[in-house]
């Protein structure tokens, strides 16, 4: 079964993601706003136009019929509602009364009969009763029921006379009322369906436009996150690499270090009581090849000298991980080593501790044991005191490990920008665990390095038991 590779990002193209992915989801956010509030403004103006053009339309055609009325008005106005011959006068003014490619005059009387169409002369003296357009709006029958009402406007689907091609038309018509007959003329406003289409295309084209720039300004900001992302990419590697370089050589030293004071302490220590021991034991087997009855006391040397050289070994075994901070914990095993430290230097160490069940973690205990180590060996090599005091507690934040002494002090040294090499494993070591690490001097001489570790290193208290309840004999 195939599976797509697992993608774990490093952490210059998580920081390019955390900078891009809020800005698109912006900016996307900004385009779409855009492009609704432009539509929708757009499509209010087009809108106004769109009735501005056709109100304007609407007064023209108002104005044709009332010009038309007025010209005709003194035959209508004084003829019988039978005058056969007023009728025809008016009706063949009216059907002269044609103007640009399709404009013309209509009469229908209220039976729905066709009087005038000087454009469409086929329709003459027909009866156009329930006809509709191709959109099935209701067209003769709607004109005379608005003539009957007096006057009004009507739209509808007609074909052009001068093309044939269908188009919408608004058509005025008013009522002569006693002749029975509706009145009226139309204009075409396929121009204001294209002047709206074209007013609409503008608005998608701005946009596009405005959508493109967007993406453009857009496009740039994302190359200038990226690039600036590569930028610290490479230079977060770099300095990594340094820094790796500058730790590895620190492990190599610490481990050079560590080396040859086993090594010395082998040498100078238990190399010269096993060297005292063979000689004991070659004396006594001398002796013994002699039949000397004092072969004893060389052999008995021999054996405590291998005794001592036991112990040794025991004190370089324990100074390299003390069994005691596995089986006791922190404190007795601090304890202890305050205890070796006062009887081989001399220096008076005391130790002081509030007893917080052991509920250490693994690595904690081990890097505030190291720092034990490492600030007694500064101590006992560069401090001069005569006193230390070390101080282990827990506490609400956390665990703080804290060793003072009267000694001479940092003397004027800058440990934060040029520590040996003791003091960085120590401040590396409360890095790792993301504790803190001070030095101070202390009031009337002396120094004091204080270690602290996050309440995160604390195991939560152990569970008690109930007692058993001892049941009763019957």
């Amino acid at each position: 079964m195939f599976r797509f590779p697992r993608f774990n990002p490093s952490y210059g193209q998580k920081l390019t993601l955390l900078a891009a992915v809020p800005l698109i989801l912006a900016v996307a956010a900004i385009a779409i706003l855009v492009a609704l509030q432009s539509r929708a403004l757009a499509e209010r103006e087009i809108a106004t136009l769109e009735t501005q053009l056709i109100e304007a339309k609407k007064a023209e055609l108002r104005n044709y019929v009332t010009q038309a009325r007025n010209g005709f008005y003194f035959i209508y106005g004084s003829a019988a509602p039978d005058d056969e011959t007023a009728k025809a006068q008016v009706a063949q003014i009216l059907a002269a009364m044609i103007y640009g490619d399709d404009g013309q005059f209509f009469v229908y009387d209220y039976d729905g009969n066709a009087l005038v169409s000087p454009r469409q002369t086929e329709r003459i003296n027909q009866n156009w009763t329930g006809q509709t357009d191709s959109e099935g709006t209701p067209v003769v029958d709607a004109l005379i029921r608005i003539a009957r009402d007096g006057a009004g406007y009507h739209s509808y689907i007609w074909p052009k006379p001068s093309t044939g091609e269908e188009a919408r038309m608004i058509t005025y018509v008013t009522s002569f009322p006693s002749w029975r007959w509706a009145v009226g003329t139309g204009v075409f406003i396929d121009d204001v369906v294209a002047s709206v289409a074209t007013a609409r295309a503008d608005v998608e084209a701005r946009v596009r436009r405005t959508f493109i720039y967007i993406g453009a300004i857009t496009l740039t900001a994302l190359l200038a996150v990226f690039g600036t992302g590569m930028i610290i990419n490479l230079r977060e590697r770099r300095l990594a690499d340094a820094k790796l370089k500058k730790l590895t050589q620190r492990v190599f030293d610490a481990q050079e270090e560590e080396r040859g004071r086993v090594a010395r302490e082998l040498h100078d220590g238990i190399s010269q009581i096993l060297v005292g021991v063979r000689y004991a034991l070659d004396n006594a087997r001398r002796r013994l090849e002699r039949g000397d009855n004092t072969a004893a006391a060389p052999l008995g040397k021999g054996i405590a000298s291998l005794g001592e050289a036991i112990s040794e070994v025991r004190r370089i075994s324990r100074d390299l991980r003390p069994g005691v901070l596995d089986d006791l914990g922190l404190g007795p095993a601090i304890k202890t080593l305050a205890e070796e430290f006062q009887t081989r230097t001399g220096i008076t160490c005391h130790f002081d501790t509030v007893v917080f069940r052991n509920r250490l973690d693994n690595d904690a205990k081990i890097a505030l044991y190291r720092i034990a180590q490492e600030a007694l060996t500064n101590i006992e090599r560069h401090s001069g005191a005569t006193k230390v005091q070390i101080d282990l507690r827990g506490h609400t934040r956390g665990a703080t490990l804290k060793i003072s002494d009267n000694g001479n002090g940092l003397a004027g040294r800058k440990p934060a920008t040029n520590p040996g090499l003791g003091l960085r494993n120590m401040q590396e070591r409360m890095e790792q665990l993301g504790g803190t690490l001070r030095l101070s001097d202390v009031l009337g001489g002396g120094t004091a390095i204080e270690a602290t570790v996050p309440l995160t290193h604390l195991l939560p208290p152990e569970k008690t038991k109930p007692p058993q309840q001892k049941v009763a004999a019957q």
